[in-house]
């Protein structure tokens, strides 16, 4: 493996924690494509619209998320009780980075 595809695979798991954080934090547990965007972009990590829609799909085949395609250019997330327990630490899936212990 390359560095850059190293560092892309290690980003990609930053960034599905980091949406499944975020999701956990939601009084309803969802959110939109577009919010999700600018919140990791915000967090310091690299994710365009597209790619946060691949993270959504990737995330929802591994039952971590439900995706609904509200509209033709949004897509919604909400959390599953498998992907809060992802976000916790509860839990541990390949493809998504272990959180950190919060203390």
């Amino acid at each position: 493996m390359s560095l850059a595809s190293d560092f892309s695979a290690v980003n990609d798991e930053h960034v599905r924690l980091a949406v499944l954080r975020l999701l956990d934090e939601q009084p309803n547990y969802s959110a939109n494509d577009s919010v999700l965007t600018q919140a990791v972009e915000a967090m310091g990590l690299a994710c365009t619209r597209d790619q946060m829609r691949g993270h959504i799909q990737w995330l929802e085949s591994m039952r971590l998320v439900t995706a609904q395609q509200t509209m033709a250019t949004l897509l919604v997330a909400t959390l599953t009780e498998r992907g809060g327990d992802v976000a916790k630490g509860r839990s541990v899936i390949s493809g998504v980075q272990r959180p950190s212990p919060r203390g």
